[in-house]
């Protein structure tokens, strides 16, 4: 079994899991970059999960597109969250702000930067994965 698709897949279910515990158990009302964002991460758990278990290494071919789209939009909502110019291009005008900070822990740590780590573990997980696969095609 592959490491890199295992971290990826534990990267994702984590993801997963904590957001459905902030919505679910703190109820913390997801705004719609959120959304978005949770559009990309709860199918890469499942189609990790699937990869895992197979131990299908081809999957980055599929999964990588959704990861690195993921990581720009969870990005650009930190940056919306901590730049207070930028909250005037805000996107969300119904419901929660996405510029509304839930937590805050260490000053610097947002439910969007940790949706942007663990979108940048998949992300260069599988991209690592993708490498040694075309090192074992080219011997």
């Amino acid at each position: 079994m592959n490491k890199y698709l295992q971290l990826s897949w534990i990267a994702a279910i984590v993801a997963t899991l904590g957001s459905l515990y902030f919505s679910e158990v703190r109820h913390f009302i997801p705004c719609t970059l959120c959304w978005y964002q949770r559009i990309f991460m709860y199918p890469l758990a499942i189609i990790l999960g699937v990869a895992v278990y197979r131990n299908d290494t081809g999957i980055y071919k599929y999964v990588l597109p959704l990861s690195i789209i993921g990581m720009l939009i969870s990005g650009y909502h930190t940056v919306l969250q901590k730049i207070p110019y930028l909250q005037q291009f805000e996107m969300c005008t119904s419901g929660v702000p996405c510029s509304k900070d839930y937590l805050n822990w260490l000053g610097f740590i947002t439910i969007p930067l940790m949706a942007f780590i663990a979108f940048t573990i998949i992300t260069i997980s599988l991209v690592v994965l993708a490498r040694s696969q075309k090192e074992e095609t080219a011997r």
